[in-house]
């Protein structure tokens, strides 16, 4: 399991970081204005619907659905199975989309009520329409991503995903050479945006043809049945993205705060895409098959390494994005049409939004429990729950605290919504966690506040705003490696993992 989270995990750290190189573009062309705010609430938008489906969120239902087929009737039977569910899922993706299209205004101005009445919402409807190509390539997407994480190829579901971010890099790149005008260049990036899953689906598409085959849309009782299933796993497990929908809706009312909670959510996604994309990719088979074999240990060993891998990567990057919040927004985004105020308010929210990432990641290590077991029900009645909680604390905290108060509100939705999987699942089957994990998880707490508390150290010693950039950036980096370095050290000091048992553990492979 190891080794398949670490492939998986290389994946999205390398995605996540081209992610920044976009963003830290999209901030020198675009801002933190009526534009930026216009094409950022569209790109949310387009955002949420594409991590609906992706990063987990399909393989909740399709996994162990496919699992079954395979072992009911063979592989014979479960490709037919995947054939239905392309063309179902395909055929429902494209007219969604194009129902969205047409009630464009409609869904801006729902899902960013203050844009009405100002020039900003024809910006973001123009934007979001030139995206929603995109999502018509999402739906066959994903589901060959999933197929091919049922049988355990983690690499090219790991990888594709960077096709997006280059296409996008390379157009901006063009862009601020010409120095392109904000609102003109809002509109060849959402372009861009809308042809760049073309080109994960042929990547895709020349691996993963075979899996599913032949195509056909279908809604036969099985169709129905997977479909009833999925679409409350896929809720469930976009629940940070509807969470900062929730949280853009409040900020929509303030000039630039959607810019804002855009900027420090992309700050807190690098941590969650690490952890939380590898767990709904790689622990959702996993349980399935401790499930299945109705063996105790195997389900305990999976949870137990689970929880020690989300809560040892959790915390050191909660801590250190709270440290080091305001040098790490003016590195990667003070630059061009993004000011020393930005930068600023950016870093507030931040420091409140990082409060979420635990129960973030708590939510993708105990959600798969519930999926495994062909319960979708209960972690999307959770993820409801937190996003009442989210719009009501942010709506009553962003009153008094702005930017900042939407930021809090999102992170005690986040934490309503892990606490309510703890209750259920403690209440209905238990988890199940070894004497290994709970002899480390103390020590897993100690190494990350040791950490933490070294770099609040260290942070004074950063060079002032005032000073170069490149000896701001050299700086940082030097002390996040430092940290890096040093949590791993307090790791083997506290005898929770050493670095030739962790070598072991990728070279591991699973027995055939």
């Amino acid at each position: 399991m190891f080794r398949s989270f670490l492939t998986v995990s290389s994946g999205t750290l390398a995605s996540r970081l081209l992610g920044f190189v976009r963003d830290s573009a999209i901030a020198a062309l675009l801002g933190a204005g009526p534009v930026a705010d216009a094409f950022l609430a569209a790109f949310q938008l387009v955002n949420v619907v594409r991590r609906l489906l992706s990063e987990g969120g399909l393989n909740a239902a399709l996994v162990p659905a496919w699992l079954k087929a395979r072992d009911a009737g063979g592989m014979d039977a479960a490709t037919a199975f995947a054939g239905r569910v392309l063309g179902t899922v395909s055929a429902a993706v494209i007219a969604a989309a194009l129902v969205i299209g047409v009630l464009m205004p409609l869904v801006i101005a729902a899902i960013a009520p203050g844009f009405v009445g100002r020039d900003t919402l024809q910006f973001a409807v123009d934007d979001a329409r030139l995206m929603l190509p995109y999502l018509a390539f999402a739906g066959p997407v994903t589901v060959m991503m999933a197929l091919l994480s049922a049988q355990g190829r983690f690499a090219l579901t790991a990888f594709s995903p960077l096709l997006f971010n280059i296409a996008l890099i390379s157009v901006m790149a063009v862009l601020l050479v010409r120095q392109q005008e904000p609102a003109q260049a809002a509109l060849v990036m959402a372009a861009t945006i809308g042809a760049a899953g073309f080109l994960q689906l042929s990547m895709l598409a020349l691996r993963g043809a075979r899996l599913a085959s032949p195509l056909r849309v279908s809604f036969d009782p099985d169709m129905r049945g997977f479909l009833g299933r999925a679409i409350p796993g896929m809720v469930a497990s976009s629940a940070p993205q509807w969470l900062m929908v929730a949280g853009a809706v409040i900020a929509s009312t303030s000039p630039s705060a959607v810019s804002w909670l855009y900027f420090a959510n992309r700050l807190l996604e690098l941590p969650l895409g690490i952890v939380g994309v590898a767990m709904g990719t790689v622990l959702i088979p996993e349980m399935t098959r401790a499930v299945r074999s109705g063996e105790s240990s195997a389900i305990a060993h999976a949870e137990s390494r689970a929880l020690e891998l989300a809560v040892g990567l959790a915390l050191p990057a909660t801590l250190g994005l709270m440290v080091l919040s305001e040098p790490t927004v003016r590195m990667l985004f003070e630059h061009g049409a993004f000011t020393a105020r930005d930068s600023a308010a950016t870093a507030q929210a931040l420091i409140w939004l990082t409060l979420a990432l635990p129960a973030h990641v708590l939510v993708k290590a105990l959600s798969p429990a519930f999926f495994a077991r062909e319960d979708t029900l209960t972690p999307l009645l959770a993820t409801l729950k937190a996003i009442v909680v989210a719009i009501a604390t942010a709506f009553l905290l962003g009153q008094i605290f702005g930017a900042s108060g939407i930021a809090a509100g999102i992170a005690l939705g986040a934490w309503s919504n892990a606490l309510a999987l703890i209750r259920k699942g403690a209440a209905t089957f238990g988890f199940s966690i070894d004497a290994d994990a709970r002899r480390r998880l103390p020590r897993i707490l100690a190494a990350a506040l040791a950490m933490g508390a070294l770099l609040w150290l260290a942070e004074g010693g950063l060079p002032s705003a005032g000073s170069h950039g490149f000896a701001q950036a050299a700086s940082l980096l030097v002390l996040i490696a430092a940290g890096i370095a040093g949590y791993g050290l307090f790791l083997q000091l506290f005898g929770v993992t050493g670095w030739r048992e962790a070598v072991n553990a990728v070279r591991q492979r699973r027995p055939a």
